[in-house]
């Protein structure tokens, strides 16, 4: 699978459709509509995971190759190197100092608390019964509503996490938001955050990367609900 414009290619990411981080960095390159080589990691493109590792030992994923630079690492971190060199018509880090301050702080806020705490949930059902934590789910649900209802109040008069203009940190809440509210609902007393994540759904770059993962939702351990 790869982009448009396949001409003027220098960037290839190593990313799997159903993974919230590799999302995150998807809606960033769909935003600004930069060209890119798909590196799928699975049977679409065998080589990839061998090359994944061997780009970065850890084998997380996504990894960001851009031309013959050092493999870049870390979703936010793609992000800002994408501002940085692929820079586009829509700014993932504000100008500003101050608000891109809080465009880090935000992303940190959706990435720590958000997706954390759902990653818990969902990896706690790929393990036996017997080795189950249940207290550990209960404490990551209990951040969840924590965060969920802050998160609430700082949505009330805002369009996007900073302000009016969509960027890092939506590219960041956009899958922890999808994912969080399947395993622990954000529900009808959170309605500024419900309508938030609503309108990320609506985001045309939002919007296909969850329609590139639909074909995978079997493979969400706690199964996915019959929605979005």
């Amino acid at each position: 699978m790869q982009s448009v414009r396949e001409a003027t290619v220098t960037l290839q990411l190593y990313a799997h459709p159903f993974s919230s981080y590799c999302q995150k960095v998807l809606i960033a390159l769909y935003e600004n509509a930069t060209p890119f080589t798909y590196r799928v990691l699975g049977p679409e493109d065998p080589p990839a995971f061998e090359e994944l590792a061997a780009l970065w030992p850890l084998k997380k994923f996504p990894v960001l190759v851009d031309g013959d630079g050092p493999p870049v690492i870390e979703t936010s971190i793609i992000i800002e190197h994408l501002d940085l060199r692929h820079p586009g018509p829509a700014r993932m880090i504000p100008l500003d100092p101050a608000a891109a301050l809080q465009a880090r702080t935000m992303d940190r806020v959706f990435d720590n608390y958000v997706m954390t705490s759902t990653q818990k949930v969902v990896l706690d059902h790929l393990r036996p019964p017997a080795d189950r934590d249940a207290y550990g789910v209960d404490q990551a649900k209990a951040t969840l509503d924590a965060i969920y209802d802050w998160l609430d109040g700082v949505m009330a008069d805002r369009t996007w996490a900073v302000g009016e203009a969509f960027g890092l940190a939506d590219c960041g809440a956009a899958p922890a938001l999808f994912y969080a509210d399947w395993v622990h609902e954000i529900g009808e007393r959170r309605p500024h955050l419900a309508a938030y994540r609503a309108r990320l759904l609506a985001r045309p770059s939002v919007a296909r990367a969850v329609e590139e993962a639909r074909p995978y939702r079997s493979l969400f351990p706690p199964g996915a609900p019959d929605r979005d």
